[in-house]
C-alpha cells in the first residue's frame, strides 16, 4: 500500500474547512450528509493522528470513532497545530461510530447532530438540506 503515514483517501479538493476521519467507513458516512466538505480517510487512529495539513487549511473538523484511540487522535492533532491557526474540531457520534449512527438512525438525524456540532455558517454551506 506504500507509505500511508499522514495521508489518506481523499474526497474533494482540499480548502479552508475539511474533515479528517479514521476510516473509509466512517468518511463515507459524513460525506452522506456533508457531501461538498472535503475530507480525508486517514484508514486509522494513528494515520489520522498525523494526517498532513493542506496549506489552506484553518479549520478541520476531526470524524473520529467513540473510543479511546479516537480521543488521543483529537488530543494529538489539536497539539500539532497549536499556534498555526488552524482550529481542531471534533465530532462524536452517538454510538460507537459514524457509520453506525447512519445506519442504526437515518441520515436525517445523522445532520442533526452534526448541525448541533458543526458552526453555523459551516452547517448551512455543506449540510445536504
Amino acid at each position: 500500500m506504500g507509505g500511508l503515514l499522514g495521508n489518506g483517501v481523499r474526497f474533494g479538493l482540499a480548502g479552508p474547512v475539511m474533515v479528517a476521519a479514521e476510516g473509509i467507513e466512517t468518511t463515507l458516512s459524513l460525506r452522506h450528509v456533508l457531501p461538498e466538505l472535503p475530507m480525508i480517510a486517514c484508514l486509522s487512529a494513528a494515520h489520522l493522528a498525523a494526517v498532513h495539513f493542506p496549506p489552506a487549511l484553518r479549520r478541520l473538523y476531526v470524524g473520529c470513532d467513540n473510543d479511546t484511540a479516537g480521543e488521543n487522535a483529537v488530543a494529538t492533532l489539536q497539539h500539532r497545530v497549536a499556534g498555526t491557526g488552524i482550529e481542531v474540531i471534533a465530532l462524536k457520534p452517538s454510538g460507537d461510530d459514524f457509520n453506525t449512527d447512519l445506519q442504526a438512525d437515518g441520515a436525517e438525524q445523522l445532520a442533526m447532530a452534526l448541525r448541533a456540532q458543526l458552526f453555523g455558517d459551516d452547517a448551512a454551506a455543506f449540510l445536504r438540506p
